[in-house]
């Protein structure tokens, strides 16, 4: 053909590859932005999981040094405070809120009427028998004193004049110059100058008696209160208040109530003639006031409270105890010889039963059940669980299991300190004489 003839000759064409038909001729753009998402979430979960990987790792350590440090803190003594038990005796005590009474309680009062001049006496003194108080103005009862006085003289020389005149009568009778009826007259005047001289010597007593009244003195031995009238004032037979007030403080009693199911025991002691001790103690039973001795009992039992009034009487040479004041009582009833003896604080309670930690002479604790006959105070005598010089523990029992090692710290509380010198904390308690812990608390005993 003329057309292919004049044109030149063109290379054959190249065979397209299939892949290549179906690639697209432009590129996609987004495929570089889809690569380095995949690439950024790839990252952030390796940095997870290895985060998670040393968290686990540290966790794991952790636990293992707890686990190390509770074997170690097992493995450790736990450190308590023991009491070594003892023989003894102790006390039974019957306990009763008292109140203190006062032996004796005066109101001073003047006995005569006039103004006060002088009051001798401080507010709180200590004052015996006999010492001046106040005084009244005596120059009233002086005069009175005169007049009674010069009233007798008047009357004793009528006396001796009408004496002279009945000796004339009776010398002029025998003679029979006088009728009989003068001479009786006489002796009847002589009679009643002498009865006038007994009216005055009484008048004279009482301005004397009224005198000394004017001088007010302490009618016992007691310490005064506070003054309820001051100098100057007009003072009266009658006033209802008084001068003043003297409490005898020494000695001073107590009275108080036990229940009436406990009086046989009491009166068992008396009927044997034993002196029963009295302790009087604080409201908080922290702290003995005074020691003294069962008086008497009441003749009585209160219905309403089914109770019996016991006195009690207290030399009281310290002034601790005040009339009217609030005090607990504890009367010793009997002493128990010879039980073995620990602190109260050492009693543990379960559900089960009273036990104690006893400590094994291999440093080693145990619940051991015991058998508490009696707690008196902070100290509690046991029947049977524990013998004479083992050690219980006192302090510290929280952490405590059987088996547990123990170490002792301190001094042992009824135990010798750790120079092993001086007597037991508190001593052994002697008959007459209360078991008292470490702080001298004393409570009602129980059996």
């Amino acid at each position: 053909m003329t057309t292919n003839a004049s044109m030149p000759d063109s290379p054959p064409a190249r065979p397209v590859p299939p892949t290549a038909a179906l690639e697209p001729t432009d590129r996609d753009p987004q495929a570089p932005r889809s690569r380095r998402g995949l690439w950024i979430t790839a990252a952030i979960v390796a940095v997870v999981i290895l985060a998670f990987l040393l968290l686990h790792s540290n966790h794991k350590k952790a636990a293992t040094a707890q686990a190390a440090k509770a074997k170690s803190a097992a493995n450790r003594p736990i450190p308590v405070v023991a009491a070594r038990a003892r023989v003894g005796d102790i006390g039974v005590y019957l306990t009763g809120l008292g109140t203190v009474t006062a032996v004796n309680t005066v109101t001073v009062r003047s006995r005569v009427d006039g103004q006060l001049i002088r009051a001798a006496f401080q507010e709180g003194q200590l004052v015996h028998a006999g010492d001046l108080l106040a005084e009244i103005d005596p120059r009233p009862f002086q005069v009175q004193l005169l007049q009674a006085e010069g009233q007798k003289a008047k009357d004793e020389a009528a006396l001796k004049n009408a004496q002279l005149d009945l000796e004339r009568y009776q010398t002029l009778s025998q003679q029979d110059s006088i009728p009989r009826q003068q001479l009786d007259t006489q002796k009847s005047t002589v009679n009643q100058t002498e009865a006038s001289i007994k009216t005055d010597e009484g008048q004279v007593q009482s301005a004397k008696l009224n005198l000394a009244y004017s001088r007010i003195t302490a009618p016992i031995s007691g310490r005064v209160g506070l003054r309820l009238v001051d100098a100057g004032n007009i003072v009266h037979a009658t006033d209802p208040n008084g001068l003043l007030v003297i409490t005898q403080l020494q000695p001073i009693a107590v009275i108080f109530t036990i229940p009436a199911d406990q009086l046989p025991a009491v009166q068992q002691q008396m009927r044997a003639g034993k002196h029963l001790v009295v302790e009087a103690w604080d409201r908080d039973l922290t702290t003995k006031l005074a020691t003294g001795a069962l008086l008497a009992l009441d003749n009585q039992i209160d219905p309403t409270t089914g109770t019996v009034k016991i006195k009690a009487l207290f030399p009281n040479e310290l002034s601790t105890l005040y009339s009217n004041q609030f005090v607990n009582a504890r009367l010793l009833v009997d002493t128990l010889h010879g039980l073995v003896l620990i602190p109260a604080a050492a009693i543990q309670r379960s559900p089960q039963s009273t036990f104690v930690w006893a400590i094994k002479p291999d440093q080693t604790v145990e619940m051991r059940p015991v058998d508490v006959q009696l707690t008196e105070g902070d100290t509690a005598a046991i029947r049977k669980g524990i013998g004479n010089g083992e050690s219980a523990v006192v302090d510290g029992v929280d952490k405590l299991q059987p088996g547990s090692k123990v170490a002792l710290s301190g001094a042992e509380p009824g135990g010798r300190g750790k120079d092993g010198k001086g007597a037991p904390k508190g001593g052994t308690p002697t008959a007459g004489a209360d078991a008292k812990g470490a702080d001298g608390r004393g409570r009602k005993a129980s059996s």
